[in-house]
């Protein structure tokens, strides 16, 4: 099942650079590890903004929960989302 999913990061701005940095290292990790999965399957930066536009790849609502859930980052997110389906006009082959 495919999700949009919007996330805006909003640090303290009391927090020290030095926790902030490792959150971002641990966040990237991640990050890369679900994409290598398929499971995050898009990620844009929004410019001007320490946002993200992401389309996620994960079996239902429970599992898109535990993903976004695990963001380090998730506690310092706003967070959007939209399930999605597949248009019947596309010519892509495999979003479902």
């Amino acid at each position: 099942m495919l999700f949009q999913v919007e996330m805006t990061v909003k640090l303290p701005p009391e927090m020290p650079a030095e926790q902030a940095a490792e959150i971002k290292a641990r966040e990237k990790e991640y990050a890369q590890e679900l994409q290598r999965a398929g499971k995050w399957r898009h990620l844009w930066r929004v410019a001007g903004s320490y946002a993200n536009v992401s389309i996620f790849d994960v079996e239902d609502n429970a599992e898109l929960q535990e993903v976004v859930a695990g963001l380090p980052l998730f506690s310092y997110m706003a967070i959007s989302v939209t399930p999605l389906c597949r248009h019947p006009s596309s010519i892509r082959e495999g979003d479902s």
